[in-house]
């Protein structure tokens, strides 16, 4: 659920001709990291519809376009096939674009960035630094049983991909976890919970966040 920010509490996010980037001025963004299955999209979700922030989801951002059947599309499914990660730059450019066609300026991104080369790209061509990471601590087993359930014949639901995921996120995501950790942005969340659970928690950050409260530096290990 998008809500229009006011002119007087929000800058656009304009796209800067020459670089590309996009610069934002008191928008918030929230980073959402978490395993495959951990419950980003369902939380998001609920944070766009109850705290009025703007559900980007690099994973349906790619989904989206790799059904559109465009060139990147076709390399995105190649990829997804094989359990790899997309490049930055791709990613880049679909979060660009749904960040400026947006009329809400604050952001909850889930998915992304998962590797040091997302950082890279969110830091120096998006010119994005979040509010805060929240980091989805979930067990391999419930994940895996989560997207199992979930049955909705996608390419990279199988149980040898699933696999590959995982070890894909834990070695390329706690690098970035832990610098975000070291700036005290990082809140983890035990998203092993039911649903309301775990929300209720995130309404805590939320709040903290709203009030200006640090929200503390906390080593995370996955």
């Amino acid at each position: 659920m998008e809500r229009v920010a006011s002119d007087d509490t929000k800058k656009e996010l304009v796209q800067n001709k020459d670089s590309g980037e996009v610069s934002s001025n008191q928008s918030k963004v929230v980073y959402v990291l978490g395993g495959p299955g951990s419950g980003k999209s369902t939380q998001c979700s609920k944070i766009a519809k109850h705290l009025g922030f703007r559900h980007l989801s690099a994973g349906d951002l790619l989904e989206a376009e790799a059904e559109s059947g465009s060139n990147d599309g076709k390399m995105i499914r190649e990829y997804k096939k094989e359990g790899k990660l997309v490049p930055s730059e791709i990613i880049v450019k679909l979060l660009q674009k749904a960040m400026q066609e947006s009329q809400n300026k604050d952001f909850v991104i889930d998915g992304f960035p998962r590797n040091e080369e997302n950082l890279s790209a969110a830091e120096n061509i998006l010119k994005i630094e979040p509010d805060a990471v929240l980091v989805f601590d979930c067990s391999e087993e419930e994940m895996t049983r989560r997207i199992l359930s979930r049955n909705q014949g996608r390419v990279d639901d199988k149980i040898d991909t699933i696999k590959k995921r995982l070890n894909v996120y834990s070695e390329s995501t706690l690098p970035v976890i832990n610098y975000y950790s070291s700036k005290g942005k990082v809140r983890k969340i035990d998203a092993g919970r039911p649903i309301e659970e775990v929300f209720d928690e995130i309404k805590g950050v939320f709040s903290e966040l709203n009030a200006g409260q640090d929200l503390g530096r906390k080593e995370i290990n996955i």
